[in-house]
């Protein structure tokens, strides 16, 4: 028998966040034929980002690690407030990462790694993904990193 994600997450000890509310004129997830497109998410605690900079700059990788896996949990409730529960999400498709970094700075693959070894540990095989691991100048509210995702429901009846 398949281990949900739910109970996966409680073998960690991770609870989801209250799903993040949206600042400006977006939806957190659309839905279309049972994918869902899970908007950027930041690593968002408590409302806040509480982990701010640069990678090459200040942010160590293991702060930027850390940052990944709050904004994995942060997309998963979005999606899991969408479909009824998180354990109606069949599988991760893609990830894409966004790492603010210096022009030096190229472990990008290394931050993005942390987001794809928790969906993983929480999805089993259905969480290994597509992927994206990209250095950008600057994310929203000073955060080290930004990712969305895609991923597939168990539902088969659309979301309006």
């Amino acid at each position: 028998m398949t281990v949900k994600p739910s109970e996966r997450l409680a073998e960690l000890g991770l609870e989801l966040p209250e799903p993040a509310t949206p600042s400006f004129d977006y939806v957190p997830v659309t839905e279309h034929a049972g994918v869902l497109y899970v908007s950027g998410q930041l690593p968002k605690e408590g409302g806040e980002v509480r982990i701010t900079g640069t990678l090459g700059a200040g942010v160590s990788l293991d702060q930027a690690k850390q940052a990944a896996r709050i904004c994995v949990l942060q997309g998963i409730a979005c999606a899991a407030a969408h479909v009824g529960g998180v354990d109606a999400i069949d599988r991760v498709l893609r990830v894409s990462g966004f790492v603010a970094s210096t022009p030096d700075f190229h472990e990008q693959p290394k931050v993005i790694d942390a987001a794809s070894e928790l969906l993983g540990q929480i999805f089993g095989e259905r969480g290994r993904h597509a992927r994206s691991a990209v250095g950008v100048a600057s994310l929203p509210r000073t955060s080290p990193v930004e990712i969305e995702f895609i991923l597939t429901t168990q539902r088969r009846e659309a979301h309006q």
